[in-house]
């Protein structure tokens, strides 16, 4: 998909692919509440730019609603409301977005008043999918059943005044109210009694069908379009229950249409017949007639080709219409740049046949002869990342060059790369796989006899991240650098962005390593906080650490069966953790380390009011006999010498009968 130079889209919707061309809504960096309008020609691969600063609004159900809309029953015709000067007006064109211009308001209103509306000062607004006031946006409606009828309600605009109306109806047969099937029949129902019309809104009549003024809030018709029966649906007042009506109108229409209940109509636009390359002449009912279709009755639409002109072509990529119709080339457009298959001229947009045809079609010219410059290397997505084992489509383009004599090869950056002979022959794109994690270097190289060009771009290409583990100690000295590490599962996910957090700070140490040496200037208990992100995916981790002046520690060893229900997850780790109670809370901090076999390590502290000397002694005491009974501990019967110390130590002990965690309490 190529788009004019300067269009950086943030948003963009494909609105029809009709007639091999594609419209797509594309809202462009600058832009908020509009976009603009783009059609490419047949490939789907070229666009150039149809209509600017359409509306658009949020749909219910979080959608965007771009307010064109395309009419039924003749091709190439479109409503769109655009913004100018602050200002939304409505907009048209018959020729697929070649040419726009305002609606035209009707001449005189229903009560046969002259209607005083000049464009560009004055025109008809309509309100379709978008409006500011949503009790008053009626739903657009045609058929291709009823060629040239619409139905909408909408206003006429006096340059920031607006005067509403229904049953507007112009000069070219577009009717703007609402229509009953395939006859030409209008009701509006604010309250019963109602108006409708059956001669497309020239006249009207009242019909009551309840005997007290009923206020509608719908209409609801049976399946398909040959039904002759509806229900209204709504209340008599604010506080009443629903009343549901039901209209017949096949009294009304007992008999079926004859090919003498019809006259011809032939579209045009201004006066103009020929448009899209095509007279279109259509069969529509008379006024005042009342009939009925038959469900195989054939509405009969004649065609007829013109000759070529020059309103039948659009100006081809790169080129820009001008204010007297003519394509000119845009400011970023290198004229000697190749186009595709060395051929430049406008686009023919429609069936026309003859005339000026060989003035403007695309015409073969020679091939300019120069060194490749311009090249372009991108991936589909638009993005520079990648998932491991996934299909990553990379798109080259040449901006200058001869791409049919120009072969280009594009290095993956893992080992492999891929050569063709020609670079018109990866339009759609070139596919890779990669199956390692990393960032790799993907270049593209063109090459022709006079020279060649090389583009690069980096390609990180990860895994999702299922977790991430921060290992720290439980205690730590005071202003004595400690390593902060981190575990990944996977271990192997590509690039890793870490943020660290210390206590409440606000701000993250950013790292692109998963260990960081850190030391704590204050005494006291400090959080620490990691994230780890990869791509998408973050993930969170966190410890509390405590910080002395000094201490000293002590590894617990355990008998090895506790090492079969030893799950490896952190919650583990820190109930096996309570089970060394004692002392104090404040005195004694235990930490089973992760991995196995299962250890623990023991942490005395010191206590926080202020020491003595007989403190001194006595710590040291306890630290000798815990050091010597857990030597004891690890080398004989874990069970006898636990059980020795217990008695002669410690006031309460305990351990299983299996042998799979013991429990040592210390009194000081």
């Amino acid at each position: 998909m190529k788009l004019p130079k300067y269009t950086l889209p943030k948003d963009l919707q494909i609105i029809s692919t009709d007639d091999n061309q594609v419209v797509a809504a594309i809202q462009d960096w600058h832009q908020n509440d509009s976009y603009n309008l783009y059609m490419s020609e047949s490939r789907g691969l070229f666009f150039t730019l149809m209509l600017e600063d359409v509306v658009s609004s949020g749909g219910p159900e979080g959608n965007i609603m771009i307010d064109l809309y395309e009419v039924a029953g003749i091709k190439g015709v479109f409503l769109s409301n655009k913004v100018v000067e602050n200002q939304v007006k409505t907009y048209i064109t018959y020729n697929k977005g070649r040419d726009w211009r305002l609606l035209q308001a009707p001449a005189t209103d229903l009560q046969g008043n002259k209607v005083y509306c000049e464009q560009p000062y004055c025109s008809l607004h309509l309100h379709l999918h978008v409006s500011e006031n949503p009790y008053t946006s009626g739903n657009i409606v045609s058929k291709d059943s009823a060629p040239g009828i619409i139905l909408a309600s909408g206003e006429t605009i006096f340059d920031y005044f607006a005067h509403p109306y229904c049953c507007l109806r112009s000069a070219l047969m577009l009717v703007f109210d609402h229509i009953l099937q395939h006859t030409v029949t209008s009701v509006f129902l604010d309250a019963i009694p109602a108006l409708l019309s059956f001669d497309e809104g020239r006249n009207w009549d009242k019909y009551s069908f309840t005997s007290s003024p009923l206020y509608v809030d719908g209409v609801l018709g049976e399946p398909g379009e040959d039904t002759l029966i509806m229900t209204i649906f709504g209340h008599f007042s604010h506080r009443s229950e629903w009343q549901l009506v039901k209209i017949d109108f096949r009294s009304i229409f007992q008999q079926q249409c004859t090919s003498d209940d019809y006259l011809t109509w032939q579209l045009h636009n201004e006066g103009e017949v020929c448009i899209m390359g095509m007279k279109r002449i259509f069969q529509k009912l008379k006024a005042n007639v009342r009939c009925v279709k038959a469900r195989d009755q054939y509405i009969s639409q004649m065609s007829d080709s013109c000759l070529c002109t020059e309103a039948d072509f659009e100006c081809d990529y790169g080129f820009e219409r001008q204010i007297d119709g003519t394509c000119a080339p845009a400011f970023w457009f290198i004229h000697s740049a190749t186009s595709r298959d060395c051929i430049t001229g406008d686009t023919l947009s429609n069936n026309c046949t003859e005339g000026n045809l060989l003035k403007y079609i695309p015409r073969r010219q020679k091939c300019p002869s120069q060194a490749p410059r311009g090249l372009q290397l991108f991936t589909s997505e638009g993005t520079l990342v990648a998932t491991l084992g996934k299909n990553v489509t990379f798109l080259v383009f040449l901006e200058e060059g001869l791409g049919s004599m120009t072969s280009i090869t594009v290095d993956f950056g893992d080992g492999t790369a891929i050569s063709y002979v020609n670079i018109s022959s990866i339009d759609d794109g070139v596919k890779h796989i990669y199956s390692k994690v990393g960032i790799y270097q993907v270049s593209a190289t063109a090459n022709n006899a006079l020279g060649f060009d090389r583009v690069v771009l980096y390609l990180h290409v990860s895994c999702q991240l299922e977790q991430v583990q921060l290992s720290a100690p439980s205690v730590v000295i005071k202003n004595k650098a400690v390593n902060l590490t981190t575990v990944l599962q996977p271990s192997d996910v590509g690039t890793v962005t870490y943020y660290w957090w210390f206590d409440n700070k606000t701000e993250p140490v950013v790292t692109l390593s998963g260990a960081m040496p850190f030391s704590f200037s204050k005494e006291g208990t400090h959080t620490v906080t990691v994230q780890a992100s990869v791509g998408n995916t973050v993930h969170q981790d966190q410890k509390r650490v405590a910080v002395y002046d000094y201490f000293r520690s002590h590894v617990l060893a355990f008998s090895s069966n506790l090492d079969e229900l030893n799950p490896g997850v952190s919650e583990w780790r820190e109930d096996i953790a309570r089970v060394v109670t004692g002392i104090s809370e404040d005195q004694l901090l235990v930490t089973v380390l992760p991995g196995l076999p299962t250890t623990a390590e023991i942490f005395i502290v010191p206590e926080k009011r202020p020491r003595d000397r007989a403190m001194d002694e006595k710590w040291a005491h306890l630290d000798q006999v815990l050091h010597h009974y857990l030597l004891l501990s690890k080398n004989t019967n874990p069970d006898k010498n636990l059980n020795s110390f217990c008695h002669h130590r410690v006031a309460s002990c305990f351990a299983d009968t299996q042998n799979i965690v013991f429990t040592i309490m210390l009194i000081p």
